[in-house]
């Protein structure tokens, strides 16, 4: 698939990451990857090594923490590991205007600025991580190596 039969945001995705300097590629599924159980199935992959992108807010501000399909952030150890007082999910209009994507389609990169970003520790495991690419029904393969540098990422704990 040609990087213009990409959905809009998957192209703003692949800009930023091209711009980085990491050539990857953006695969539509034909059916929603809105969780890691399904994106796994769809990509033929094990759970853990699917990237999570969640939007939280930590002490009011938003937050991505990319996190693997294998487990769920304990909200304390997460905030204990970026020294938050407070950690939540963030409302879907928060997201949105926060990535201009919308749950279960956000990519690490290709927001309108960027935000801090906490990388899941047990992401580093897998020599190559699945992420969204811009929308629920796009995914891209990126190592551990390129998501830090794209994404400028903290490696931490969250579970």
């Amino acid at each position: 698939m040609t990087t213009d039969a990409l959905p809009s945001r998957s192209r703003i995705v692949h800009e930023h990451l091209a711009a980085a300097g990491i050539q990857s590629h953006i695969v539509v599924l034909p059916d929603s990857a809105r969780t890691a159980a399904l994106a796994a199935q769809a990509i033929g992959c094990e759970v853990g090594a699917i990237a999570n992108s969640l939007v939280l807010v930590a002490d009011g501000e938003p937050i991505l923490v990319m996190t693997s399909g294998a487990h769920r952030v304990d909200f304390a150890v997460l905030a204990d590991s970026i020294g938050a007082t407070t950690v939540a999910m963030a409302p879907a209009p928060v997201v949105r205007s926060a990535t201009g994507q919308v749950i279960g389609g956000v990519a690490p990169v290709g927001h309108p600025a960027p935000l801090p970003t906490y990388l899941d520790e047990d992401l580093g495991a897998f020599d190559e991580i699945w992420t969204a690419g811009g929308t629920p029904e796009t995914v891209m393969p990126l190592t551990f190596a390129q998501l830090k540098t794209v994404t400028a990422g903290r490696v931490v704990p969250v579970a």
